[in-house]
């Protein structure tokens, strides 16, 4: 069980140097029970003592990785229940299951195809995560044979699925190279998975049956075991279930320093759904709500976008907006008499602004504009996007010498800001250009 603060403090050196960033030890033993600092912050506790503030200073949900090559999934180490509290670190890996009673070749393009799906959004490159292969046939040789041949179509993280511990050994020699998830262990064979997984140095995911009580004590004596790395998977399906026990298991981890359910957990969208609508609406709740590993039987581009979305904007730091570099883009080799737009660095407005520039043909000018990652009206609200540093934006550019007119387009949403934009810009005619990206084109068309 980890410490309190107050216990905590009675083994910190108590020197008040404030070397750790705090103003008191008191301080920053309340940081460290609150899972806000680091142990190694301070740089005079005794390695006694480290040993003894082991449970406190380790993340309430235990850092999980599967792996293949270069690529890697890494779930848990959360800290908090909402995201606005302070952020989510480790999105979801969202997986595919194949099963061995399919085709090779079936098995082999559904590989390639979760291997080569991607798409870009505000400048990142979105993708499924990897494959998760079922042993459904019981034999052995079909499990292993199925996961050679998805080794052979993709170097992907896998999750290796089956109850039998033999089956399991001879799946485990088919991915070699890799660090998959062993799944899983059950009242009836853990010992045995449990030597499976601890042979190989896999993490291994525990199922129960909905009492989260014999699901603490199996995770228990799978780790007595020997394996520390586990995933859970409280053996409940359907939205209403998997939601309460999902937040069930988070609150027991975090609020109660529950250490024997302080893992990720694994949620299979399709198990119980009528429709792969059903199956794409289970994933997005047990992205928000907290799984760790989501494994998925439907995999269109149609039901996997918006999943991929959703888990960006989930996952990204709310203090941190994802943002652009400031400065002056160019888009369709615009020339000396091409417009000047300007907008702020909130990368979902510059891929926004830019994406519709470029889809109408006519050359541009894009001044980005310091907004500390805010989009526009949220900037300008903030003073972040005012006259002064739309002008300052302007002047340090160099657009000045590119362009042959002196006319600049804002924002339709900071109109008001035409008047002090002159002010500051002497000689330039402020535009005032859409309110909407998706109106950009039409704008440029008569932009003359």
């Amino acid at each position: 069980m980890a410490l309190t603060g107050l216990e905590i403090y009675k083994l910190l050196p108590r020197t008040n140097c404030k070397k750790c960033g705090q103003p008191t030890c008191l301080a920053f033993a309340m940081k460290l029970a609150a899972k806000q600092a680091e142990l190694s912050a301070c740089p005079d506790v005794s390695e006694e003592t480290k040993a003894k503030l082991a449970a406190a200073a380790q993340p309430p949900i235990r850092l999980i990785t599967v792996s293949a090559g270069s690529k890697k999934v890494e779930v848990g180490n959360e800290t908090v229940l909402f995201r606005h509290e302070k952020t989510f670190y480790h999105p979801p890996g969202l997986f595919v299951r194949v099963r061995d009673t399919q085709p090779e070749e079936e098995v082999k393009a559904i590989a390639a195809q979760v291997a080569s799906y991607g798409v870009e959004r505000v400048g990142m490159h979105l993708g499924l995560d990897g494959v998760a292969v079922e042993n459904a046939s019981g034999k052995a040789d079909s499990f292993a044979a199925c996961v050679a041949a998805v080794r052979s179509a993709a170097d992907l993280p896998l999750i290796l699925m089956s109850e039998d511990p033999g089956a399991m050994a001879a799946a485990l020699e088919k991915a070699g190279g890799t660090m998959p998830l062993v799944y899983a262990a059950t009242e009836a064979n853990w010992k045995d998975m449990a030597a499976v997984a601890a042979r190989a140095k896999a993490p291994l995911a525990v199922r129960g049956t909905g009492d989260l009580s014999a699901l603490a004590n199996l995770a228990e004596s799978v780790k007595g075991a020997g394996v520390e790395d586990i995933v859970l998977d409280p053996g409940v399906r359907g939205l209403a279930a998997s939601l309460a026990v999902s937040t069930q298991l988070r609150r027991l981890a975090l609020k109660q320093n529950l250490r024997a359910l302080g893992y990720p957990t694994i949620v299979f969208a399709g198990d119980g759904a009528e429709s792969a609508a059903e199956e794409t609406i289970a994933a997005g709740q047990a992205i928000a709500k907290y799984a760790g590993f989501i494994v998925l039987d439907h995999a269109t581009p149609a039901s996997v976008y918006p999943l991929l979305t959703l888990r960006q904007n989930i996952y990204t730091d709310p203090q941190k907006p994802i943002q652009v570099s400031p400065g002056l883009y160019e888009i369709n080799s615009p020339q000396p008499a091409s417009p000047l737009l300007v907008t702020t660095n909130f990368s979902l407005t510059y891929f926004s602004v830019a994406g519709e520039v470029e889809g109408s043909g006519f050359p541009a000018w894009l001044l980005i504009c310091d907004a500390e990652g805010m989009s526009v009206l949220t900037a300008w609200a903030a003073g972040k996007f005012d006259a002064e540093r739309i002008s300052k934006a302007v002047k340090g550019s160099g657009i000045a010498d590119k362009i042959n007119h002196r006319k600049l387009v804002i924002p339709g949403f900071v109109a008001t800001l035409s008047g002090e934009l002159e002010e500051e810009l002497p000689g330039w005619e402020i535009r005032v250009g859409p309110r909407e990206a998706i109106d950009i084109p039409a704008y440029l068309k008569v932009w003359q």
